[in-house]
């Protein structure tokens, strides 16, 4: 591999020396992956997972024991008392989206404790009454609490932000484009546990995207009334070809499956179609896949620290999700990485993505996502908006091979720019 690049023998003197260095980080989430593995394989055992629970339904959807089964197995792994995991739930937007409006009514507020939420959910949120459908449109009122300087909850900005109307508190688990840590299922617990010393009639809401069997445990093991994700991000183990989860208390899965598909219907019908056996599959492969994704991530923070830039989370600090942010400094080598990790793609390696507009964001945003299922985060991507302090998102990553590859590509096309010239001098 090395041989065939132009500074292949500048790029592999490091990262021989970074893969010496992470080696007891690597190992510590081998170990992790190999608890999570086990913890999965006793909630199939315990539930009689079987060959006929592979098969799905049609129409209606009625009366699907797969489904049945594999939502039991869903919710005891993020210690739910429900879960509905459907193909007709598009995204991680769509899955928040159903969780909020089936839980907030005309006259209600939502807060989000987090700061603000990740750009696609802007819209859904919504400013005014412009017939939208967005949440304004329906006279839901929304407050956001900044974090503090630090990156902490500001909690006195939360208690003075409350009223006799607030609803619902949202806590984004994940970074998403923000520059700030995300928060560990301990910290989301802490949050929690304050949250209901001062008010204990809240709904407490996770969006959960990008940090499932990243811990050991889940939101609602830490007492999170309500979770949503996408199958197509860590859980749907690189083999789910669509669909989404929200799992929590059962009467608030319920309200937010009646938004989902229809009063009455709730979550009772909605076929599987040709979807379970990669549910299932998947689902028993996440530990390991994420595992994967996790080792890429700490190679790439480990790498591109040495090489002078600012990663977070640093290769060896806890993580929350498999988002590993860079910070590049410029819009040439934001550009340049994102197209370094297209060329590595297994899928339209051949084309060069280029900064452009998109639905939901603010900005200008390069995407490289040659990926098997579309817009699959958990297969290897990496994205960011064209602003200060040009920031790489990077996520996911089938296997660590393909991550390493990948990122030692990023560098050969950094390195064509020209800004990367004084550190291969002095490296």
């Amino acid at each position: 591999m090395f041989n065939e690049l132009k500074h292949g023998e500048w790029i592999e003197r490091n990262v021989l020396q970074v893969e010496e260095k992470i080696a007891p980080m690597i190992a510590k989430i081998s170990h992790h992956v190999d608890e999570m593995q086990w913890k999965v394989l006793q909630v199939f055992r315990k539930l009689g997972v079987s060959e006929f629970h592979l098969h799905s339904s049609t129409g209606y959807g009625y009366d699907d024991m797969g489904r049945e089964i594999f939502e039991k197995a869903f919710a005891e792994l993020m210690g739910a008392e429900q879960a509905l995991v459907r193909p007709n739930i598009i995204s991680g937007t769509h899955a928040i989206s159903a969780c909020l409006y089936g839980i907030l009514r005309p006259g209600d507020e939502l807060i989000y404790l987090t700061g603000r939420p990740y750009d696609t959910l802007q819209q859904v949120i919504g400013s005014d009454r412009d017939g939208s459908g967005s949440l304004a449109d329906y006279g839901i009122a929304y407050k956001e609490i900044p974090l503090t300087p630090a990156g902490n909850i500001d909690w006195e900005a939360f208690a003075a932000a409350l009223t006799d109307k607030t609803k619902m508190i949202g806590i984004q688990r994940s970074r998403g484009y923000a520059d700030r840590p995300s928060f560990t299922v301990g910290q989301i617990g802490e949050m929690v546990r304050k949250i209901r010393s001062i008010r204990p009639d809240l709904v407490i809401f996770v969006d959960n995207c990008y940090g499932e069997f990243v811990e050991g445990q889940e939101p609602p093991h830490m007492g999170a009334d309500l979770i949503a994700g996408s199958l197509i991000k860590n859980p749907g183990g690189g083999l789910a070809k669509s669909g989404g989860y929200i799992a929590g208390r059962a009467n608030l899965v319920a309200k937010a499956a009646s938004r989902l598909v229809a009063p009455g219907i709730g979550v009772e019908g909605g076929a599987t179609y040709g979807y379970l056996r990669d549910y299932y599959q998947g689902l028993f492969l996440a530990p390991h896949v994420v595992g994967e994704a996790l080792k890429g991530a700490v190679f790439t923070s480990a790498l591109l620290q040495e090489l002078g830039f600012r990663t977070t989370p640093a290769w060896d600090e806890t993580r929350a999700d498999i988002i590993q942010q860079i910070s590049l400094g410029s819009p040439e080598l934001l550009i340049a990485f994102c197209q370094g990790i297209q060329s590595s793609s297994p899928i339209d390696a051949h084309i060069k993505p280029v900064p452009d507009h998109m639905p939901g964001y603010e900005d200008p945003v390069i995407m490289a996502a040659g990926t098997f299922v579309q817009g699959a985060s958990i297969e290897l991507s990496a994205d960011g908006p064209l602003r200060e302090p040009y920031i790489a998102f990077m996520q996911g990553g089938l296997t660590y091979s393909h991550v390493k590859i990948a990122i030692v590509q990023a560098l050969e096309f950094m390195m064509e720019t020209g800004k990367l010239a004084i550190l291969k001098q002095s490296g």
